[in-house]
C-alpha cells in the first residue's frame, strides 16, 4: 500500500461514515487552558511576538469579548464547550452540589437529597478510576449509583462524532472529567484522565501537585505527549494503533495553578514572572503539538480551538480579599434553623437548603450582613430564575446564590491564595478564545462582539461536516455558532466553499 493511500484510509477512519469525506477540516482539536483570559492571551502576544501563541492568532479569529457560563467552575464551563448549553440545561452547577433527588452512597436510599461530588474525593485508590461505592444512588433506578456520564442532562460532541462514526478522544484532571462521555457513557473512544489529585505515586494528596508550579507543568506535559501520540496515530499511551482523532483535545492546568500562586503584578494583567513562565511552558507545549500536525502533514485539515473553561481572579492583586466561607456557614445555619444542605464557595457561594421555606429568611440574613462578608447580592426567587429553572421544580438548582464584592474569595480560614474561579464576575468569566486554521479567510482578524464559549460546540461540529442540531442543549437554547467560522452541513463555509 502507498505512502498516500494510507493515508487516506486513516482519514477515513478517523472522519466515520457518517461524516463528510470532502469536508476541508477533518480533524478539530480543542486546547482548554484553565484560567486564560482574554486580557493574558492578548498580553502575552504583545510580549512575545514570536510566541507560538502570536503564531497561532495570525492564522485564525481572536474573540476579544468571549465569556464562559456562570458560575465559572470547570464542570459547568468544560460543558459548555462540549454540549453548547449553560447549567440550566445541562443540570450541572459544580463538580460539588447538591440533588435532592438522589440518596447518599450509604445508609437508606430514599429521596432525600445528596452531596454530588465529581473529583478526586470519587476515586478509587491510585486514581485510576471512579468508585461506585462514593457516588451519589438513584433511587428512582433500584438506586444504582449515579456516574458523571449519567448526571449530565444532554449529549456532547463527542456523542454526536461517534455516532457519525468517528474517533474520538480527550484529556483532562480527574477520572470524574468521564462526564465528558455523555448519557451514553461511550462519547470518548480514547479517554485520559491522568489524577492531578495525588502525589505522582498513586497516593491522593491534593497539594501534591497543584501546590507547585513546576510539578503542574510536569503534569501538563505528560498529558500533551498523549494528545502527541494520538496525533502520531495511536492511542494515549502510545502503544495502541488508533485512528487519527476527528475531535479530541485536552485541558492544561498549570496557568491556573501560576495565578492562584503567583498571581499579577497589577491591575492591568501585567503577569508576574511566574505566570509569565507558565504563560510560556503552554505556549512551547502548543508549538510541540502544532509542530507534530505539520510533520505528520495535518496542519492543513486540522482546525484549533484554544480557550479556557474559566478564568481567575481577581486579577487586581489590591482587590484580593479572603473572607472565611464558615462565616457564611453560620449565618446561613442561623437563618434557617439548621446547617444547610450544601454550601459551595470559592469565588461566588452556591445553597442548597434543607427547608426551602426558609429561602427569604436567609437572603435577608445574609445581606443584614453583607459587609462583613463581603457580599454584593444574593440571587433567589426571581432574580435567580432568570438565570437557571426554579429551584422549586429543579432538584438541582441552588435556592440562593451569593455574589461577592470584587475581589472576595470564599475560603477556609487562613487560605492564602491569590486567585481563584467558580464566580460571576469578568475576571472569572472573560476568557480566550482563539479559533485558528489555514482553511479560515481573513485570518489575523480579532472580532469584538460578545460571544458565549458554548458557541464552541455547535462550531466544531457545522467545521466536521455534522449537523448543530444534533446537540440536545444547543438545539434547546438556540445556540449558535461562532461569527465567522459557520459551515455548512456539506463542511464549506456558508456562502462559498473554503479558498
Amino acid at each position: 500500500m502507498t505512502r498516500f493511500l494510507r493515508f487516506a484510509l486513516a482519514a477515513c477512519l478517523a472522519a466515520g461514515p457518517g461524516m463528510v469525506a470532502a469536508a476541508p477540516v477533518r480533524h478539530v482539536l480543542l486546547i482548554s487552558v484553565d484560567g486564560l483570559h482574554a486580557l493574558d492571551l492578548r498580553t502575552y502576544i504583545r510580549i512575545h511576538p514570536d510566541s507560538h501563541l502570536a503564531a497561532l492568532a495570525a492564522r485564525g479569529i481572536e474573540y476579544t469579548h468571549a465569556s464562559t457560563v456562570v458560575p465559572a467552575d470547570s464542570f459547568p464551563g468544560l460543558l459548555a464547550l462540549l454540549t453548547g448549553g449553560t447549567p440550566a440545561v445541562t443540570g450541572v452547577y459544580y463538580d460539588n452540589s447538591w440533588d435532592r433527588s438522589l440518596a447518599p452512597p450509604t445508609g437508606p436510599c430514599s429521596a432525600t437529597g445528596a452531596h454530588v461530588l465529581y473529583n478526586e474525593a470519587v476515586d478509587t485508590p491510585g486514581g485510576r478510576g471512579i468508585d461506585a461505592a462514593k457516588l451519589p444512588r438513584d433511587p428512582a433506578h433500584g438506586c444504582r449509583p449515579v456516574y458523571p456520564w449519567q448526571y449530565l442532562r444532554v449529549n456532547t460532541v463527542f456523542n454526536v462524532v461517534r455516532a457519525a462514526g468517528g474517533y474520538t478522544a480527550w484529556a483532562d484532571k480527574h477520572p470524574a472529567y468521564a462526564i465528558v462521555q455523555g448519557p451514553s457513557g461511550d462519547g470518548v473512544a480514547d479517554l485520559y484522565t491522568p489524577e492531578i489529585g495525588n502525589d505522582g505515586e498513586g497516593h491522593p494528596d491534593t497539594d501534591a501537585v497543584t501546590a507547585s508550579i513546576a510539578r503542574t507543568e510536569t503534569y501538563d506535559t505528560g498529558k500533551m505527549q498523549a494528545v502527541i501520540h494520538e496525533v502520531d496515530g495511536y492511542r494515549h499511551d502510545g502503544r495502541t494503533r488508533a485512528p487519527v482523532p476527528a475531535l479530541f483535545g485536552l485541558n492544561l492546568q498549570s496557568i491556573n495553578v501560576a495565578e492562584k500562586l503567583a498571581g499579577y503584578q497589577s491591575a492591568d494583567g501585567t503577569p508576574t514572572p511566574s505566570l509569565d513562565a507558565a504563560l510560556t511552558h503552554v505556549d512551547n507545549l502548543i508549538g510541540q503539538l502544532m509542530a507534530e500536525l505539520a510533520r505528520r502533514h495535518l496542519e492543513q485539515s486540522t482546525l484549533v480551538v484554544l480557550t479556557a473553561k474559566h478564568g481567575n481572579g481577581p486579577i487586581d492583586p489590591d482587590q484580593l480579599r479572603h473572607v472565611p466561607s464558615g462565616w457564611l456557614r453560620a449565618v446561613i445555619a442561623a437563618a434557617a434553623d439548621g446547617e444547610p444542605a450544601q454550601l459551595t464557595t470559592d469565588r461566588s457561594a452556591l445553597i442548597w437548603l434543607h427547608d426551602q421555606r426558609t429561602t427569604g429568611t436567609v437572603a435577608r440574613t445574609l445581606l443584614a450582613d453583607r459587609k462583613r462578608l463581603g457580599i454584593e447580592r444574593v440571587l433567589w426567587g426571581r432574580r435567580l430564575g432568570l438565570l437557571f429553572p426554579s429551584p422549586a421544580h429543579d432538584v438541582r438548582t441552588p435556592d440562593l446564590i451569593v455574589i461577592p464584592q470584587p475581589g472576595v474569595i470564599y475560603a477556609k480560614a487562613g487560605a492564602a491564595k491569590r486567585a481563584e474561579h467558580g464566580g460571576f464576575d469578568m475576571d472569572d468569566t472573560h476568557v480566550a478564545l482563539l479559533v485558528s486554521g489555514p482553511m479560515l479567510p481573513e485570518p489575523g482578524r480579532r472580532l469584538d462582539m460578545p460571544v458565549s464559549t458554548t458557541a464552541v460546540a455547535p462550531t466544531m461540529l457545522s467545521a466536521l461536516g455534522l449537523d448543530p442540531d444534533a446537540l440536545q442543549a444547543a438545539r434547546e437554547q438556540q445556540t449558535p455558532s461562532l461569527p465567522g467560522v459557520a459551515w455548512n452541513r456539506l463542511g464549506s463555509r456558508r456562502g462559498g466553499p473554503v479558498d
